[in-house]
């Protein structure tokens, strides 16, 4: 049984244990900064809890030795000292990342380390990039990719058409740091809350617009590759424009701190959500132009007994995937791995991958 060390007791920390608890092959650390979200969880023979100040890099190594591997489930701003540590105790290293400057830093870590870093390993950043490298593949040239990714509430009751499904810190930073895309075949930053477009799926409405991190490594990996390729958040209509008030005419984006106060509490939020997937590509096969999408969509569910969010099932399945993935000698295990170097099929049979497809869970319960 490997010895796996998670950070961050929140939602996603939460689920993360949850999955890894009702396997017979991990026995987890939770540790947290905060007393009263250890208090929630019950230590058992496969799971103990340790509270302790996370950005205390030599303090969160020691607990961190003789661990098989960490998974950081914390706001972005924690990610370089949980990583710092990860290479100092010499275990494996995940996150859940979406700031690109966070994944220089843990880049640069991973580049002498003895273990694997492995940052990203969400839904987006992370499983769009699987899936998105995956389609390119069949194509002999490409033209652009687009993955769109949005976490939604089923049922929308405000003017802003959404409840906080996510990390608060997260979304804000995404809504403000510059977006990595490709234009014309060069790399290139493109301002985040911009590009507006419509579309429908299943007869629904929805706008997309850009925000950062959500490419992860893939534009690095695919310059020079692709014409365009373009990653855009999915929200109902109007959501982008109130955003852009609070952000731009307010100048919450220069205070980030209120904005999220703001949010916390007026913002109820929801257990009930969908996570839509959205990626198409475009390029030539045999000479001619094709397109291929990958649609999806991911609903709450139930798990022994208790609700669980589609952010938070894909989110903490993903991570999860991947931790089983490197357990089973199916990643490098040294240096830096990027979320698109993983197979989209090993990824879908994996019992943590699964959640992305209803099918697939069916068949293997």
């Amino acid at each position: 049984m490997k010895q796996i060390a998670v950070v961050g007791a929140g939602k996603i920390g939460e689920m993360i244990v949850e999955l890894l608890s009702t396997t017979q092959d991990y026995a987890v650390t939770l540790i947290d900064g905060s007393e009263e979200q250890l208090a929630r969880f019950e230590p058992s023979s496969k799971l103990q809890t340790r509270q302790l100040d996370v950005s205390d890099v030599a303090e969160l190594a020691k607990v961190l030795k003789g661990h098989y591997a960490v998974l950081s489930a914390t706001p972005y701003y924690l990610t370089e000292a949980i990583a710092t540590a990860a290479k100092t105790a010499k275990l494996h290293y995940l996150d859940l990342t979406e700031d690109v400057a966070s994944t220089e830093r843990v880049k640069k870590l991973a580049e002498d380390a003895e273990t694997a870093f492995i940052p990203q390993c969400g839904l987006a950043p992370g499983f769009i990039s699987i899936v998105a490298n995956h389609i390119a593949e069949s194509f002999d040239e490409l033209q652009s990719i687009r993955m769109r990714v949005g976490a939604l509430p089923q049922y929308p009751s405000n003017s802003l058409n959404y409840n906080l499904t996510w990390s608060t810190d997260g979304v804000i930073n995404e809504y403000i740091e510059p977006c990595v895309a490709i234009s014309n075949g060069e790399l290139s930053q493109v301002p985040a809350m911009e590009q507006l477009e419509h579309f429908s799926l299943d007869g629904i409405r929805y706008e997309a617009f850009n925000t950062s991190g959500g490419l992860g490594t893939l534009a690095e990996t695919l310059t020079g590759k692709v014409n365009n390729l373009s990653y855009q958040t999915i929200r109902y209509p109007g959501h982008c424009q109130i955003m852009k008030t609070l952000l731009n005419d307010l100048q919450l984006a220069d205070r980030r701190d209120v904005l999220k106060d703001v949010l916390e509490n007026a913002v109820p939020a929801t257990m009930q959500d969908v996570v839509l997937i959205f990626v198409t590509v475009s390029g030539k096969k045999d000479g001619e132009l094709l397109q291929e999408s990958y649609a999806n969509k991911v609903y709450a569910q139930e798990i022994n007994g208790k609700l669980h969010s589609a952010i938070q099932l894909t989110t903490a399945g993903s991570i999860c995937a991947v931790l089983d993935m490197l357990a089973n000698d199916e990643l490098p295990q040294k240096g830096f791995v990027k979320q698109e170097s993983i197979s989209l099929p090993q990824f879908l049979e994996n019992r943590f991958g699964a959640y992305y497809d209803l099918q697939a869970l069916s068949r293997a319960a």
